[in-house]
């Protein structure tokens, strides 16, 4: 991972065709400005984590997982 310390209006470039900009800094805020070009996606961490998490719980079970749990919720004790 490269660390750089940008100050506000200073900029890095990632190849010919990406800038990044600090905007602002307020607190412990930083406001990013970034020119790519459209086909580039650009996308907060954190939005991808939670796709990646929806994704992994929206998986059907399998068969015999299915059949399992069945099981276990036909045999368990009624509630008193």
């Amino acid at each position: 991972m490269l660390v750089i310390s940008r100050k506000v209006s200073e900029s890095i470039r990632i190849g010919d065709n990406i800038e990044i900009i600090l905007s602002e800094i307020n607190g412990d805020r930083a406001k990013l400005c970034i020119n790519a070009p459209k086909e580039i996606p650009i996308v907060r961490s954190e939005l991808l984590e939670t796709q990646t998490m929806n994704r992994e719980a929206s998986i059907p079970l399998r068969r015999q997982e299915m059949d399992r749990l069945k099981s276990l919720l036909k045999n368990r004790e009624p509630p008193v």
